[in-house]
């Protein structure tokens, strides 16, 4: 999947577990290039179903589609590109309780594609609390953003 790689960052790639919290329009593209990029080992969230306006530009979800959860049906579009990637699809919503700080530290990156303010922040939270990196992004009309955030330790002397 990654020859383009060097053998160290193809290692660092396949070893890597990330969570993409939302499979709208962003996150369809991530995990399709996540999946294309080798990594193997992905948990996604989304708690929306697919309905017929989001078929314009969400390429993974066809006609058939509507109706599903998003999330399931990215999982089985991403499967096409690589049928030995772990990924697991959770329908629900990333404010549940059961996705908390322990959740969150057994991940190496966590991608953010949501377009729900207070479930972004929630996320940026939990992820700086557990110490490990966001990419938090984002779209509103033909405008997107992009950032990296990451908890920074500082030493004392």
């Amino acid at each position: 999947m990654a020859d383009f790689l060097p053998p160290d960052m193809r290692a660092a790639v396949a070893g890597s577990h990330v969570l993409v919290v939302g499979t709208g329009g962003i996150g369809c593209e991530l995990v399709k290039n996540l999946v294309l990029t080798g990594f193997t080992k992905i948990n996604m969230i989304d708690l929306d179903t697919i309905e017929v306006s989001n078929l314009n530009r969400q390429f993974l979800f066809q006609k058939q589609h509507v109706g599903r959860p998003k999330v399931e049906v990215a999982r089985e579009s991403a499967l096409r590109f690589n049928p030995t990637a772990s990924i697991t699809a959770h329908h629900d919503s990333i404010l549940n309780p059961e996705y908390n700080v322990n959740y969150f530290k057994q991940f190496s990156l966590v991608m953010n594609a949501l377009d729900n303010k207070v479930a972004r922040n929630h996320v940026n939270r939990l992820c700086l609390a557990a110490g490990v990196t966001l990419v938090e992004s984002g779209s509103a009309g033909y405008l997107g953003q992009v950032t990296v955030i990451s908890k920074v330790s500082q030493s004392h002397s």
